[in-house]
């Protein structure tokens, strides 16, 4: 019994509590109905609660709650036949909660385990190639050329197993024109690929054009190019107006580049005032974390770069391809530079609620400085 005084608050519980509440009440509204297993027999979940469990970590996922995601797909170990549908599900979600942690070894070892469950799934093959290239890009010289090899070969069969899965065919594409052939790369490889994307997705077709003209230093071609993805984007152009906003500020073209970041900010905000939530274009969101990123690489204005993710973090549009948490982190560390480190500490934090285990956040002290973020921190 308590002995604290009745008038006490109680203490209100945090996200990851409640989180794990919920996944227990699941897990006892289907051990309650389980009278009739055999003793000893491993228990399996409803497929319902199954279901409920994995779109649950789904959501969480994309919402960049990391720890609710890892606590939910916990809930799912033993609850899932080992060689099901459900179990393969499982493992690729953990595989990309802990890519967007940044933990490779991790990742790979989810992603193999769903690749192994159900190598028919091109999105399995993707993820595992992702994973791959992560770590090949960390790797020292000998461990990243096998890596690098590795993930194309998951890329490609990634394609092959879907050939109109564009955002296969767009990895495959961005690996042929950075990686040399000694390791499957090259550029007529990824022209070929362009024009295998002109079929299924002409936006991202124009996008790689834009890129590959770019590396070969034809910067009117690649301009052109970027500028006919905006076009191609119809109501959704505001992945399109990164791109091109990257090579303005990749040619030091810095007005015309806060420009193209205004036209993102815009474009979301045009999504973000539709009727039809449940078809937002997450693209919009990842495209104004994107933009924040790229100011910050170039170290300009710190201001905007705070507003964009400011506006990602209150839209519906958040996503496993632009972490909260680490949209947080970023922001934390501009606060900093504005001479905000209160604000920055409450970002560090807000960071830390969604995911304990991202070490960069957790390393994060703010400082009473308006110093510009260093090359470690701009990276986020």
């Amino acid at each position: 019994m308590s002995l604290a005084p009745r008038s006490l608050p109680r203490r209100v519980p945090s996200q990851r509590e409640l989180a794990r509440l919920g996944t227990a009440l699941l897990c006892v509204a289907w051990l309650a109905g389980g009278a009739a297993w055999a003793a000893g027999a491993p228990l399996a979940a409803p497929a319902p609660v199954q279901e409920q469990l994995l779109s649950q970590a789904n959501a969480a996922l994309q919402d960049g709650e990391a720890d609710k995601a890892l606590d939910l797909l916990g809930a799912l170990q033993g609850a899932v036949p080992a060689n099901s549908p459900e179990a393969a599900q499982a493992a690729n979600l953990l595989c990309r909660v802990r890519f967007t942690l940044e933990q490779w070894d991790a990742a790979i070892s989810a992603c193999q385990q769903a690749v192994k469950l159900d190598a028919g799934n091109s999105g399995y093959h993707l993820w595992m190639g992702r994973a791959y290239g992560e770590k090949a890009a960390r790797a020292s010289f000998l461990t990243a050329f096998s890596l690098a090899k590795q993930t194309r070969s998951e890329f490609e069969q990634a394609v092959q197993l879907d050939p109109r899965n564009a955002d296969a065919l767009s990895d495959l594409g961005e690996f042929d024109r950075q990686a040399p052939a000694v390791v499957g790369g090259g550029m007529d490889k990824a022209q070929a690929v362009a024009g295998q994307l002109d079929k299924v997705d002409p936006v991202r077709a124009h996008r790689l054009r834009g890129a590959i003209a770019e590396q070969q230093k034809d910067y009117a071609a690649a301009e052109r190019e970027y500028k006919q993805a905006v076009a191609a984007a119809g109501a959704h152009p505001a992945v399109a107006w990164n791109e091109l906003a990257g090579l303005y500020a990749r040619r030091q073209r810095y007005a015309e580049m806060e420009q193209a970041m205004r036209n993102v900010m815009n474009a979301a905000i045009h999504n973000a005032s539709s009727q039809e939530a449940a078809s937002y274009d997450k693209g919009a969101g990842a495209a104004l974390y994107d933009s924040a990123g790229l100011l910050i690489e170039v170290h300009q204005d710190p201001a905007l770069a705070a507003t964009l993710l400011g506006n990602y973090l209150d839209s519906p549009a958040k996503t496993e391809e632009a972490p909260a948490f680490i949209a947080h982190l970023r922001l934390a560390q501009l606060k900093q530079q504005l001479g905000d480190p209160a604000a920055a500490d409450r970002e560090r934090k807000a960071a830390l609620a969604l995911a304990q285990e991202f070490k960069p956040a957790r390393e994060f002290k703010p400082a009473n400085s308006n110093q510009e973020l260093n090359p470690q921190q701009a990276k986020y």
